[in-house]
């Protein structure tokens, strides 16, 4: 009996030398476009993402046509989403609106690239424990962009609220960043490069929360360039726009009022 499970045992492991490893059965095979993606959602429920991807992907490639086909490149990407794949996510998404360019559902799709960047983002400062304005912000702006092409191309989008939210986030932590740099500009005396990132910031995100910040430096950095006219002028706008800035307080000696030079900080 032990000899002929032996016996066996070698004829399969030289048929495997031969032909291969045994390939895993297609359950799918003779399925109907309707039958596959139920499947295929069924794993989504599951949060199987990796089965439904495998589901979808063979959707796609037998019935690229059927009213299945579309739906399927969006699931898809939402299954690499919850993944937290974002480059694929977002290559899925962007396949899905070049093939689709009026599909009802576009909306989403923008929708969803750009919270597949907003994500990318989390992880990476989760991960690395490192504040989001010191980073390269290619993430955040790709994210803000995405926002922006939904909201301009469907205003009255059901995701409008959501979006809008995360663009003020990201715009002001955008905003942020470039103070960031524009501080450090500062600190080693590279006036001119430092007033060319503050006046980004009011050009850009002039609605962020970074605008008083960034006319101080601008302020600062004419004073330190000798640019006198320039500076007063500067002055002007920032009282006008924000008249109890603690710039002006009176009743501070000469070092407390350097308060502003929030550069030197360590």
């Amino acid at each position: 009996m032990r000899i002929g499970i032996v016996v066996i045992m070698m004829l399969f492991l030289a048929s495997c030398a031969i032909f291969g490893p045994p390939t895993e059965l297609d359950d799918t095979k003779g399925l109907s476009a309707e039958r596959i993606y139920e499947k295929a959602s069924e794993k989504m429920t599951d949060r199987d993402y990796k089965k439904s991807i495998e589901y979808l992907k063979k959707l796609e490639s037998r019935y690229p046509n059927s009213k299945y086909g579309a739906q399927a490149k969006l699931d898809m990407a939402y299954a690499y989403y919850k993944q937290q794949d974002a480059a694929q996510c977002v290559s899925t998404v962007e396949r899905f609106i070049k093939i689709h360019p009026n599909h009802p559902n576009l909306d989403y799709a923008y929708y969803l690239k750009g919270v597949a960047y907003f994500k990318e983002r989390g992880i990476v400062e989760k991960a690395t424990f490192q504040d989001i304005s010191d980073r390269d912000p290619k993430v955040l702006r790709q994210s803000f962009l995405a926002f922006k092409d939904l909201l301009t191309l469907y205003p009255n989008t059901r995701y409008g609220k959501d979006a809008t939210e995360r663009m003020i986030y990201l715009k002001n932590k955008l905003a942020d960043h470039e103070l960031h740099v524009a501080r450090h500009y500062m600190k080693v005396k590279a006036y001119v490069a430092a007033l060319n990132r503050a006046k980004y910031v009011i050009e850009s995100y002039p609605d962020s929360n970074f605008v008083e910040e960034a006319l101080v430096i601008i302020i600062s950095a004419y004073d330190n360039l000798g640019m006198h006219d320039l500076k007063e002028d500067n002055l002007r706008i920032l009282k006008q726009n924000y008249p109890n800035s603690s710039m002006f307080t009176k009743g501070k000696d000469t070092k407390k009022q350097d308060w502003w030079k929030f550069w030197d900080k360590t």
